[in-house]
């Protein structure tokens, strides 16, 4: 990893040698959790200028790290940045609190996150991806591989949401996803035992199949339902 991230920056800092004000490695990649099979490498670029010449001069850097299987840099301006803080607070919140300078000052240590819109977009995405899992029980097929997938492909933002709603609840931070769902457990009274057995297979921990995966599915489901509803119960009273 420490080979790719020294890259990244040096193939970045000569595209941009005069534009290029500061790179972030932010996300599971700066904590303990971090998964090589699992876990993205998230990259922000901070930059003087944002137009299509200073795009266009990032392409070819972003395109070889793209190529090695990473999600594309996200590129904005510091003023971009602060502006952009009522709609992505939980987003902001996350990189404030996680984050990693590669490149240029930590900006991030005076980062202001308006909490009261970070309070509103945890209401929202929870809604949001609780009714994504349920579209994509209904649209898919009903084979315990793909039912499996869905568990998998959605556990890290359902955690890192649980994460965010204990904040906006006035609770300690949680420092892992364990202990995210353990804490919402304990707030709501919902069986956390699918997320444990889902969260044991990302960690590799433990195999398929030793898995009921429709009865996980079921108790899964039930977990995020139980969740949803009781953080909009309590923050509505907030």
């Amino acid at each position: 990893m420490e080979a790719k991230l020294k890259e990244i920056v040096e193939r970045l800092r000569a595209a941009a040698p005069d534009n290029l004000k500061a790179v972030v490695l932010f996300g599971s990649a700066v904590t303990s959790e971090f998964s090589a099979k699992h876990s993205d490498l998230n990259i922000l670029c901070i930059v003087e200028r944002a137009g299509a010449p200073e795009l266009e001069a990032l392409h070819s850097p972003a395109q070889w790290w793209v190529q090695g299987q990473n999600p594309p840099p996200l590129v904005f301006t510091l003023e971009e940045l602060h502006r952009s803080a009522d709609v992505f607070a939980i987003e902001l919140l996350d990189m404030k609190l996680r984050h990693r300078i590669l490149f240029g000052d930590d900006f991030l240590a005076d980062f202001e996150v308006p909490l009261q819109f970070h309070r509103l977009q945890v209401e929202r995405e929870l809604r949001t991806d609780w009714l994504r899992l349920r579209e994509a029980i209904l649209a898919s097929p009903q084979k315990k591989k793909v039912r499996l997938g869905i568990m998998l492909g959605s556990v890290s933002t359902f955690c890192a949401l649980f994460r965010h709603a204990l904040i906006a609840l006035g609770q300690t931070m949680p420092g892992t996803k364990r202990e995210a769902v353990d804490a919402i457990a304990a707030l709501t009274g919902a069986d956390p035992s699918a997320f444990h057995a889902i969260l044991d297979l990302r960690e590799e921990k433990r195999n398929a199949g030793g898995l009921d995966i429709e009865a996980a599915l079921h108790t899964y489901l039930e977990f995020v339902e139980i969740a949803t509803n009781e953080v909009d119960r309590r923050l509505e009273v907030k």
